[in-house]
């Protein structure tokens, strides 16, 4: 009962993650967006790594370099994208996308990986691609040219996390959880950092003028969607394993899409649903194996 309640809560955690996204881009900007997120979620998560650390839990060395691989793709460049995507689309469609995540997992593994897939698991991508076909009108342009900003960097940023999720699997097997964590959302910060002096000085004034509002989005988006989060998260893949921790991919888009339409008011489309519908059933197929030599890894959601 524990596990389907952390399950039920991490759903509806990153379900609401996309709705204080929304809220927070217009007044911190891409790059604070990436940069309040990750240090809010690092606050929540350094003081349990520290305990763990004063009792004798790390490593003999630190792969450091492997570790900044994974901040950069785990939170920096991804939540960098999503929040590029949200300046154009809304909170419910992105998330949607962003449940193309373990199809795009599939594709990179075959590119970068070496994965060899069955093939259930190729009808499952083409049946997803074509869900994200149905779900931008048929129009395939908005993933390329002008329009790439949107759905493109959604995608992008899905990729991102399939790629993150193959790199750990392969080299960082059996390191602590929370220094993954942990580790990731301070590059995350570092790189969000870099983003707001690359846009200037008013960057980081817009951030000091946040208001009330912002700052809840901020402990929203932060505290709970990148720290209490990835705890959940960890807490289901080893109590019940990745498959049982996966299950959330099916449950945040529709979270997101309650979310979205209660507090922002916006639109459930059918071919919202009915994309939504066809990615669910190409994550199933694609994720679905017969042999536990091809199983992809566990990825995030959120």
């Amino acid at each position: 009962m524990k596990l389907y309640g952390a399950l039920m809560t991490l759903s509806f955690i990153w379900g609401l993650s996309f709705v204080f996204i929304e809220l927070l881009i217009p007044a911190a900007g891409i790059g604070g967006t990436v940069f309040l997120r990750c240090i809010a979620g690092a606050v929540v998560l350094l003081p349990i790594f520290l305990y763990r650390w004063w009792k004798g839990n790390r490593p003999a060395v630190l792969p450091w370099k492997r570790l900044i691989v994974v901040g950069l793709f785990n939170a920096g460049l991804p939540w960098g994208l999503i929040a590029l995507s949200q300046t154009s689309l809304t909170s419910n469609m992105a998330a949607v996308l962003n449940a193309s995540t373990p199809i795009m997992t599939g594709m990179i593994g075959v590119l970068l990986f070496s994965v060899r897939l069955q093939w259930r698991q190729w009808g499952g991508i083409i049946i997803g691609f074509a869900g994200i076909i149905l779900l931008t009108g048929f129009r395939p342009g908005q993933m390329a040219g002008e329009s790439f900003i949107g759905v493109g960097t959604m995608l992008l940023a899905a990729s991102c996390y399939g790629f993150v999720s193959h790199f750990t699997k392969r080299y960082l097997q059996g390191t602590d959880v929370v220094l993954l964590a942990l580790a990731g959302l301070l590059v995350g910060g570092a790189s969000g950092a870099v983003g707001m002096l690359w846009m200037g000085p008013d960057s980081w004034r817009q951030v000091g003028k946040m208001g009330f509002q912002t700052a809840w989005a901020v402990i929203g988006l932060g505290c709970l969607g990148s720290g209490v989060a990835h705890l959940l998260y960890y807490y289901m893949i080893e109590q019940a394993g990745a498959e049982f921790a996966s299950m959330v991919t099916y449950l945040v888009p529709v979270t997101a899409l309650i979310w979205g339409s209660v507090l922002l008011g916006e639109p459930v489309t059918p071919n919202l649903i009915y994309g939504l519908l066809m990615i669910f059933a190409g994550v199933y197929l694609s994720t679905k194996k017969k042999s536990h030599r091809n199983r992809l890894p566990a990825v995030k959601a959120g």
